[in-house]
């Protein structure tokens, strides 16, 4: 046994979930709150007490706590407990006349202690709070960094609902998500035994004496406070037991095989019951929920609140933990069976609601879903829970959940016309000699023609029943009578209508899975699209807009889209479904308050939703993992979404944060090229200042101590060429220094243009002077045309370019070497040139020698001589900001032309 043990090795795929799950875990509750729940098994166990206490306790260690809601109990030692705690105002609501007193959630965020005191956490708020539970205000406390106390019941816990009903009788309303139980960071049972309660209870230290007396009679009684008191202890232990197991995973030390539970999601009133059944077996075997749901053609023909239990059933399995999914299909069992072997399902949990129904069913005989499930999947380990409703209602739900449907006026009036022009036709297929045979067909082919035109089995039913009348009554003698000489019709009555049926009923099955096949496809179309459209659009806002165009392509509803603009959001979007725009009623400061708690929880709000539900539009966070990038906005106008829309709008919506997180990533990446570059380019000027900036100041310094040293010994004309020296050097120190910063304000975006009208002859004249001592032993010409050439430019930088270039000139050329300088007008530009007849510039070389530190290699090499490669990196940055181009050219025969162009500027002559 020890050999064996020490051979365990924990599954890949679970350690590697359980480490996922763990990391996450911590990072929430790196950020999030605490939650401590005080539970208890009934009232009167004293969790309030027990609460006030620890927080005293937490108090007198220096914690700032304060209780945010209390109840009212009218208790003496809890009365007592609660003096000295810091009290938050409740919020005062009126509801049907009544002041109620609820929490103030706004209150306690502005607040903001280190912990407060939640009493009461199942409770429900009172209409026009921002939660309809008092948990969920809870969840926005642990958001915002608050640590929490609360106080919970063992019959609050939904999984536990039913259970705790068949015990007790009651079936209590206000629950709490098992997840919330099972996500606190400490959970206190707070026990005492039940004989002790009844004499609390009949000491009147729980309830008042008549309440007391009323409650020891129905709920509080030793059978149902001992089973409420082992539920209690039981759920504590399996917490336990699933932290102990998560901590082994992680420690490497044992593994179990992880359970894949199956539960069917269905309209039917008894549907949470099942759901409920379902999590308590996946805890019990620490595996996980999945609740699936099988459209099928019937589904087309759910009324409304059928649609509404389907709505509530799913989101009863996702309070529980249930990863929810939709499959389509007309034969469930098959449908079940599939996405049970492809999922990895080990076990299934369905009700006993699954008896052959319908006319199709009863004719041949049909196995009801269980037992064909279990023919299809024998292999699978199938639960059947009893699930039928109480008798009073029994047939009242039986016939909400399978009953047919009220066809509409339009059916009915198109059944009795189909009806109609058969019986006309038949009356002339008589008339023409035809046999009995050919009428038959006609009322056959009649109730096929209803089958396909019409909603429901309704109509076909009818359609078959009046087949058979009309024909009788028409056609079969003696005529205009239901009587017939021949009994053998009533065989062939009998025949017709059960062959009109079978026909029309195969016929309308078709029909329904053409319809449901259109619509499925159509979904399927858009989902496939708007994965296309994304990854061609470009941008957020063109993103954006195709979530948007292809939300309103797929539920026919207005749609609204709040980008995130750092921490808030953006002006809103908006994609209307119809002609009429209704971005006014959309708009409002309520709809953008209900997308900000959105964008800042992370969380579903609005429409059709727990938190905020009067708001008009339901808001989905666009968000991939805990970054969120926007909030849409769908105008419900009343209606809830069906199972299989809401997972394609969330695939829709989480295939935009998808792209919209790419091109995040890609923006992040190019800042990140752009940071690294100018990273490179300071490590590159850094290394040039090191080497090129001692050259002039050791020749600088050396000549100052010779002058300083011995300059009475020295000739003049020696002391004047150290003086030179000492001046060149300086003036070379002082022109790097100003391209030095020149460049820093490009790259910090500050260079602004001071633009002023200049001549410019003036302003190479200008240069010229700056660079005249420069100039020993070369020839300077300056060509000029009679046209005055009148720019618009920033004065001090251009001439900065131009000293740059002339001095260039200067230095990378030989002495008695020509350096032309001349200007001319091409069309709306000026033309400014520096040529010399110097080497020139290689063809190799020209392509980059206006980049940044780039230095060519050779004997002479341009901008290279005592050069950080910078000053012709600069010109192209000035002549650029002024909207002009720089460029280098070879001259003839020999030597290099730098060109640069300037926007001239129109002289107006006033006479």
């Amino acid at each position: 046994m020890s050999c064996a043990a020490s051979d365990v090795r924990a599954n890949p795929d679970l350690l590697l979930r359980a480490l996922e799950q763990d990391a996450h875990t911590q990072e929430r509750r790196e950020r999030r709150g605490h939650l401590k729940i005080f539970f208890g098994y009934a009232a009167g166990v004293g969790k309030t007490y027990a609460m006030l206490q620890a927080a005293h306790a937490a108090k007198r260690r220096g914690v700032d706590v304060v209780a945010g809601y209390i109840e009212p109990h009218e208790r003496p030692e809890t009365a007592r407990l609660s003096r000295g705690i810091e009290r938050i105002p409740h919020m005062s609501i009126e509801h049907n006349g009544i002041e109620l007193a609820e929490f103030d959630l706004d209150a306690a965020l502005a607040r903001a202690p280190r912990l407060i005191l939640v009493d009461e956490l199942a409770h429900t708020n009172a209409p026009g709070c921002r939660h309809e539970k008092r948990y969920q205000d809870v969840e926005e406390l642990l958001r915002a960094g608050i640590d929490v106390y609360t106080t919970v019941n063992v019959q609050h816990i939904e999984s536990l609902n039913d259970m705790v009903a068949s015990i007790t009788g009651v079936v209590v309303r206000e629950r709490i998500p098992d997840r919330v139980f099972d996500d606190a960071d400490q959970v206190e049972l707070v026990d005492i035994e039940p004989e002790d309660l009844l004499e609390r209870l009949k000491a009147g230290l729980v309830y008042r004496a008549a309440q007391a007396d009323r409650a020891q009679r129905n709920f509080f009684s030793i059978e149902n406070l001992t089973a409420l008191r082992e539920i209690a202890l039981r759920r504590c232990a399996d917490r336990t037991g699933r932290l102990a197991d998560a901590a082994r995973v992680l420690g490497n030390r044992d593994y179990y095989t992880s359970e894949r539970i199956l539960v069917c999601l269905s309209p039917a009133p008894t549907n949470p019951r099942i759901v409920r059944a379902a999590a308590r077996l996946s805890k019990a075997f620490h595996g996980e929920l999945v609740a699936l749901f099988v459209e099928s053609p019937r589904t087309q023909t759910m009324d409304e609140d059928e649609r509404a239990r389907l709505s509530s059933n799913s989101a009863l399995a996702e309070q529980l933990g249930a990863q929810v999914e939709t499959v389509y299909g007309d034969d469930i069992a098959f449908q079940i069976a599939e996405f049970a072997r492809l999922s990895g399902i080990s076990k299934i949990v369905m009700g006993r609601t699954g008896e052959a129904h319908g006319l199709h069913h009863a004719l041949f005989g049909r196995k009801s879903l269980v037992e064909r499930l279990i023919a299809i999947a024998p292999n699978l380990d199938i639960y059947i829970i009893p699930d039928q409703p109480a008798p009073a209602r029994r047939g009242h739900d039986r016939q909400a959940a399978s009953g047919p449907h009220l066809p509409s006026r339009r059916d009915m009036l198109l059944t009795l016309g189909l009806s109609a022009i058969a019986t006309a036709v038949g009356t002339a297929f008589r008339g023409l000699g035809f046999a009995d045979s050919s009428i038959i067909s006609l009322y056959i082919l009649t109730a096929l023609l209803t089958a396909v035109t019409t909603t429901g089995r309704v109509c076909t039913i009818v359609s078959s029943i009046l087949s058979v009348v009309l024909y009788n009554f028409c056609f079969v003698t003696p005529l205009f009578s239901f009587d017939s000489y021949d009994r053998s019709y009533l065989v062939t009555f009998a025949i017709m209508f059960a062959t009109a049926m079978v026909a029309a009923e195969l016929t309308a099955r078709l029909t329904d899975n053409a319809r449901a096949s259109a619509k499925n496809a159509f979904r399927t179309r858009v989902l496939l699209e708007t994965n296309q459209l994304l990854q061609r659009a470009q941008g957020p806002q063109a993103r954006a807009r195709v979530a948007m165009s292809q939300l309103v392509k797929l539920l026919r509803l207005d749609v609204v889209f709040y980008p995130a603009d750092g921490d808030l959001l953006g002006e809103p979007l908006y994609e209307s479904a119809g002609a009429e725009d209704h971005r006014t009623s959309l708009f409002t400061e309520y709809e953008r308050a209900v997308a900000t708690w959105t964008f800042n929880n992370n969380k579903h709000a609005g429409a059709s939703t727990h938190t905020l539900p009067e708001a008009q539009c339901l808001y989905l966070a666009v968000r991939a993992g805990n970054e969120v990038f926007g909030v849409v906005g769908i105008d419900l106008k009343g209606r809830v979404l069906e199972a299989f829309e809401h997972s394609i709008v969330l695939s829709i919506v989480g295939e935009c944060a998808l792209a919209l997180e790419s091109d995040k990533a890609a923006r992040e990446r190019e800042e990140a090229a752009v940071l690294a570059k100018n990273e490179q380019l300071r490590a590159n000027l850094l290394r040039s200042i090191g080497h090129d900036l001692r050259t002039p100041l050791t020749a600088i310094s050396g000549s100052a101590a010779v002058l300083r040293d011995g300059g009475e010994k020295l000739e003049d004309a020696k002391r004047l060429e150290l003086a030179d020296a000492i001046y060149n050097d300086s003036l070379w120190l002082i022109d790097t220094v100003e391209n030095l910063l020149a460049i820093t304000r490009i790259e910090d975006g500050d260079m602004q243009l001071n633009l002023t009208s200049e001549l410019m002859d003036e302003v190479i004249a200008a240069a010229l002077s700056h660079v005249a001592r420069e100039s020993h032993g070369h020839r300077v010409t300056i060509t000029h045309t009679d046209e005055i050439l009148l720019v618009k430019i920033d004065v001090h930088l251009i001439m900065q370019v131009l000293t740059n270039l002339i001095t260039n000139a200067f230095k990378y050329t030989p002495k008695g070497s020509t350096v032309t300088i001349g200007a001319r007008r091409e069309g709306s530009s000026v033309v400014v040139e520096v040529a010399d007849d110097g080497p020139g510039v290689s063809d190799r070389d020209k392509p980059r020698v206006f980049d940044r530190f780039f230095i060519a290699e050779g004997p002479r090499p341009v901008d290279s001589h005592r050069s950080f490669g910078l000053g012709l990196s600069l010109c192209r940055s000035i002549i650029e900001a002024h909207g002009g181009i720089i460029e280098v050219a070879d001259n003839k025969p020999h030597g290099a032309v730098f060109r640069f162009t300037l926007p001239a500027e129109e002289i107006e002559i006033h006479e």
